[in-house]
């Protein structure tokens, strides 16, 4: 239509946290969520709530005239906002030089095994691209060894090959991923559950069906 299409990054309690620009590169465009508008300021924080460089990940917080004073429930706004009044998303992301956003995944999402932080949206990126596999979720299980294992919860089209957790680490070793990264468990189902209203994925769901299994 001629037109250039962009998107953004908000939630409830803020409407617009980032917005892409005609003006990004084709690249800024695909891989980031853009640059906060004036008076928004984006922080990445360690789990401590220290800032962190460019190209960390962290937690991402927000501070600006856009972002909700709090909840109906104070004690909720007590655990929401951080000493200096920044928003505690619960989203994983970086900011680079030019300001722009990237999202990499939740908090929640984050699997540790043995103290390394993996990123389950890490995988579920790398997964997406494989042709015998049609929707993906990773999500870690409590493991006596190493704190959390990596499961692979796969949905398949009709017609793919069977596939094998050798076969998934394979592909995903030619894809780049780290060995420390690879799913130790595979699971295919038929459907991954999923809720009516945004059709997202309920991984809680997964937990507790495959927890018991390894």
């Amino acid at each position: 239509m001629g037109v250039q299409l962009t998107h953004g990054y908000g939630m409830t309690e803020v409407p617009m946290i980032t917005m892409g620009s005609p003006d990004d590169t084709p690249a800024q465009l695909a891989e980031t969520e853009g640059r906060p508008p004036e008076g928004m300021e984006i922080r990445i924080t360690d789990e401590e709530g220290k800032p962190l460089p460019y190209g960390t990940d962290g937690e991402v917080r927000l501070r600006g005239e856009a972002v909700c004073r709090g909840y109906l429930n104070p004690a909720a706004s007590d655990t929401a906002f951080d000493a200096e009044g920044f928003l505690i998303t619960g989203d994983v992301g970086h900011l680079r030089p030019s300001g722009h956003l990237v999202l990499t995944g939740r908090l929640k999402d984050i699997i540790i095994r043995k103290g390394e932080n993996i990123s389950a949206k890490e995988i579920e990126d790398l997964l997406a691209r494989h042709p015998g596999i049609g929707d993906a979720a990773v999500i870690g299980l409590p493991d006596e060894e190493r704190g959390e294992r990596v499961c692979a919860v796969v949905e398949q089209p009709a017609g793919a090959a069977p596939l094998s957790l050798p076969e998934l680490t394979a592909y995903l070793r030619g894809e780049g991923l780290s060995v420390h990264k690879l799913p130790e468990q595979l699971e295919v189902v038929d459907a991954l559950p999923r809720n009516e209203a945004l059709r997202k994925v309920l991984k809680y769901r997964l937990r507790e069906r495959f927890a018991g299994r390894s």
